[in-house]
């Protein structure tokens, strides 16, 4: 169970590094009054989320895991997002609710792809 969390934390930290370094450039190249695409909020959130799971990809190729953990992994992560864009469509849920419930639900998904490969994650790479 201890290499299971160290993962999963782990990969909690370099997710929280990439939104810390690559989303603020994301956030800069994109700045300004353009008006254009990347204001959509999908896109922006993809973005995000791209940023996130950019650095912990790179992990999971260094600790050694196979190319399908890693694509599962990188799915739940888009995927916190994405399950909630028809609530934002159907204006079930603002901008802002869907940007919370998406850092919520992120978490829960990388749980639930480790959990569906507990073996992959509960030894030492």
């Amino acid at each position: 169970m201890r290499a299971f969390v160290r993962h999963y934390l782990e990969m909690v930290v370099a997710m929280l590094l990439g939104m810390a370094t690559l989303y603020p450039v994301w956030r800069l190249l994109t700045s300004g009054d353009r008006g254009d695409w990347t204001r959509i909020l999908e896109v922006d959130l993809l973005a995000m989320a791209t940023a996130m799971t950019v650095p912990m990809v790179l992990w999971m190729l260094r600790r050694g895991h196979r190319m399908r953990p890693i694509v599962e992994m990188a799915l739940a992560m888009y995927a916190g997002f994405v399950v909630l864009f028809p609530f934002l469509w159907g204006g079930m849920l603002g901008e802002m609710g869907v940007m919370m419930t998406g850092h919520v639900l992120m978490p829960l998904f990388m749980l639930g792809a480790m959990v569906a490969r507990y073996r992959e994650y509960a030894h030492a790479h």
